[in-house]
């Protein structure tokens, strides 16, 4: 088995299913499957579990019960392979957003500003795209919009005006000679939470995240039961605001539309309050400390 950290927020969110003992449930984002196993662990016999991973590292992990099964595909497309098995609805559907720790670690994937590695950041090995088309390509306000947009660096014209000018003299194709090339804008003090925004930026646009969960949120009321539940985990503001958003008013953007009597038509319902990890947990496993989990269910 792959190195894979032990899963945010394990029991909450798998308590925020209200699992059903013969109930059908998809856990989007199988990575290490500890999610997943503990899915499995309240399920009987009847019971059924799909799972969604884009990275072949990920199956390594696959686990041997017959009422599991693993997709290898984006979440994104979650309603077509269901379809493909035969499954319309689900009693609960389980995301667990952002990178896993596992690809954080391993070196050669270039998600981490620890490494010197290729600029690579993708999920989906097969993907064109990678993080270094992306520096050395796109055009200086592309570049400008996206560490602005993904990154929330307000100084986002200034470090896309200096990649596009470094490039024009070498390549940039490791992760330390992006750092080097934008050495100016990192500050001893705040070096470590500046390069997390420019990478988390890059990486958002590398797997195009922010669509994903877009496409993937929008799918949920035609996927859920009548109780059925999602139970959703992100871990940075541009995640979590759109899920938020999405339970309070089915939309991304603007107010949901109001009839003659007042009443809006938003398709879900939050379900209690928001749910962030203990200190405990933080201590134990560092990547749990911005964790935020949201759980929602159809509205009657």
């Amino acid at each position: 088995m792959s190195n894979y950290h032990d899963s945010v927020l394990l029991k909450e969110s798998v308590d925020a299913l209200a699992i059903k003992k013969d109930g059908v449930y998809v856990d989007v984002t199988f990575g290490g499957g500890g999610h997943s196993k503990e899915i499995l662990s309240r399920l009987g016999a009847h019971g059924k579990l799909f799972a969604f991973d884009q990275d072949p590292d990920a199956l390594e992990n696959t686990i041997n019960d017959e009422r599991f099964t693993l997709i290898p595909e984006n979440f994104r497309y979650i309603s077509r392979f269901l379809r493909f098995y035969r499954i319309k609805k689900v009693d609960g559907i389980l995301a667990d957003l952002g990178v896993s720790s596992h690809q954080f670690d391993e070196a050669e994937r270039g998600f981490s500003t620890r490494f010197e590695a290729d600029l690579d950041m993708r999920m989906n090995q097969k993907s064109k795209k990678s993080a270094k088309e992306i520096i050395n390509n796109y055009s200086e306000e592309k570049l400008a919009e996206i560490l602005f947009l993904y990154g929330e660096l307000r100084n986002s014209r200034k470090l896309a005006r200096t990649i596009v000018h470094e490039r024009g003299n070498q390549k940039i194709e490791t992760s330390f000679q992006l750092k080097e090339v934008l050495k100016a804008f990192l500050p001893k003090a705040k070096e470590h939470k500046i390069l997390a925004q420019i990478f988390q930026a890059i990486r958002i646009e590398v797997n195009e995240e922010l669509d994903v969960l877009k496409e993937f949120l929008e799918q949920i009321p035609n996927l859920l039961n009548d109780e059925g539940r999602l139970s959703v985990i992100s871990y940075h503001s541009l995640e979590d605001r759109l899920v938020k958003r999405f339970i309070r008013t089915g939309l991304f953007e603007g107010e949901p539309e109001k009839d003659v009597f007042g009443n809006s038509n938003e398709p879900l319902k939050k379900v209690g309050k928001l749910i962030v990890p203990n200190r405990d947990e933080i201590k134990r496993n560092n990547r749990a400390r911005s964790a935020k989990l949201r759980i929602a269910t159809l509205k009657n």
